[in-house]
């Protein structure tokens, strides 16, 4: 399927690795012209180095910490005219209430919530300008599958689902789209070093990986793919889902509700 992209300009932050990375290669796959996202800069400059040679686009790095105002606005000002942007920068820790302090707490939502917000704001105002545009929030399913051992992230992200279900109601009144994805659990190398983390935690040694991967109920028994997870977003960001506003997809094969 033609998705209608080719030489489309989108801006993709947390480009440099798992999904964000993946995304941006979906994109240019069908042409897209890319702006990719990233604290680091030897990644980011590897990620872009690989995406020009094998689809032949225009691939530009920025560096930049999206939780920093300064750095918000600076990526607005370069990039205000792309035509998608693509919000995935952030990461949110586990932990319960009493085990995440209101320090980690500020910092994470600085770069997952505020500057979600923050770029949405500023590139919603040109592309409610000129008519056009598509602003597409990589949250997460845990919006959906709430849990108090990770309630720094279901805080959150249910906060981003609410506020792009609301801007995204309103947004084609200007000729925008504003929509999300919620990924569920995905082989992405956070996810893995985060998971075995729990593993030995809960076993004391490694060796048991596979056994808690098992414990664990996938569907399909498997996490997502982060290339499955770009895929969509892409879809998402394309003329072929013209009419998808105001909704957030759940990505994560039924997990949120499998074991309700």
């Amino acid at each position: 399927m033609d998705l209608q992209l080719a030489d489309k300009l989108a801006v993709v932050t947390g480009a440099s690795k798992g999904i964000g990375l993946a995304a941006a290669e979906a994109l240019a796959a069908e042409g897209c012209r890319l702006v990719l996202v990233s604290r680091g800069v030897d990644a980011l400059e590897q990620a872009a180095k690989g995406l020009r040679s094998r689809h032949g686009v225009q691939v530009i790095t920025q560096a930049g910490d999206m939780s920093r105002s300064a750095d918000q606005h600076q990526l607005a000002e370069a990039h205000g005219d792309a035509d998608i942007l693509i919000n995935n920068a952030g990461s949110n820790p586990p932990g319960e209430l009493d085990e995440v302090d209101e320090e980690t707490w500020r910092r994470a939502w600085d770069l997952k919530v505020y500057g979600y917000i923050n770029l949405t704001r500023a590139f919603y105002i040109r592309m409610k300008a000129r008519s056009a545009g598509v602003i597409v929030n990589v949250i997460g399913n845990s919006a959906d599958w709430i849990n108090a051992r990770y309630i720094l992230g279901s805080t959150g992200n249910s906060g981003l689902v609410g506020f792009t279900k609301a801007l995204g109601a309103r947004a084609p009144d200007f000729g925008v789209r504003v929509l999300g994805v919620n990924p569920g659990l995905t082989a992405t190398d956070r996810a893995v070093t985060m998971l075995k983390g729990w593993s030995q935690g809960k076993y004391g040694t490694e060796d048991r990986w596979q056994e808690f991967q098992e414990e664990l109920n996938l569907p399909f028994g498997r996490m997502g793919t982060p290339q499955e997870m770009g895929d969509l977003i892409a879809f998402a960001a394309s003329p072929r889902a013209s009419y998808l506003s105001g909704t957030v997809i759940l990505a994560d094969g039924g997990a949120a509700y499998r074991n309700h």
